[in-house]
């Protein structure tokens, strides 16, 4: 079992909690490895189809880097994880969804993780912000390309050039949060939205997911478009491109295979 996280199924939905509560759910080397390993399990998985990832206890979803253990080990860390903080920051291969479900504070590399989310519900007390220049850091986890691309140039490097905090009501306004929610509802709404994504063909979200991401790695809108994507290639040949407009003329609601 691991040590620094809990992952629990919950029919198709994988329930990923960082669990550090006393160094508000900062992130090491251990637990990034184990939050890798995890998340390796979710991509493998075929009956799995969306995780929600939140931190233990009502302060912090997580505070990013452990600073002190970093200063307590430094330069005996070694060789850090493939898929960086959470397992998350640094993976392109995961095209089912991922929701944060953010609870409380969301520093440096914790915001990070819920940048590289596809979806992030925020508790009313959840605050934002990647504070490391003012610690003599730069977030190099991904942030600083992740936050101008979700919200533009200006409010991102206000946000950057500053470190900062942002509220979750705020957060909505810039436009990286889609839902701010009561601290006892953070669960239960994104659990909602969970369901919602589960109400899909879940090769037709993976497909959309990857077009969205590998469009926007390209310069012109004719050269997304014209690009190949073997996500939309698995839907077009999939029992389910089938099963939805045939469930559609039937007047019943669909049945998902995910092949």
């Amino acid at each position: 079992m691991p040590e620094y996280c809990k992952a629990e199924r919950e029919g198709r939905v994988y329930i990923v909690t960082i669990d550090r509560p006393d160094v508000m759910n900062s992130l090491h080397p251990p637990a990034n490895q184990e939050l890798e390993e995890v998340f390796d399990a979710f991509v493998a998985d075929d009956d799995l189809w969306v995780a929600i990832l939140t931190g233990v206890g009502d302060r912090a979803f997580s505070a990013g880097n452990d600073l002190k253990y970093t200063a307590a080990h430094a330069g005996k860390l070694g060789m850090q994880n493939r898929y960086g903080f959470a397992g998350l920051t640094n993976r392109y291969d995961c095209w089912k969804p991922v929701i944060a479900a953010v609870n409380g504070v969301a520093m440096g590399g914790g915001f990070e993780i819920a940048l590289a989310c596809d979806l992030i519900i925020a508790s009313e007390k959840a605050v934002f912000a990647l504070p490391e220049p003012r610690v003599g850091l730069a977030a190099l986890a991904g942030g600083l390309h992740r936050l101008p691309r979700q919200i533009g140039l200006k409010q991102a490097m206000g946000m950057v050039l500053t470190g900062r905090r942002v509220s979750a009501e705020e957060g909505q306004a810039l436009g990286f949060v889609n839902q701010v929610v009561p601290h006892d509802e953070l669960m239960s709404s994104a659990r909602s939205w969970a369901e919602q994504i589960l109400e899909c063909a879940p090769l037709s979200v993976r497909a959309s997911k990857q077009a969205i991401h590998r469009g926007l790695d390209h310069a012109s809108l004719e050269e997304a478009f014209h690009a190949e994507y073997d996500q939309i290639a698995a839907l077009l040949r999939s029992e389910d491109f089938i099963e939805g407009p045939l469930a559609f003329s039937e007047k019943r609601d669909p049945v998902w295979k995910g092949r």
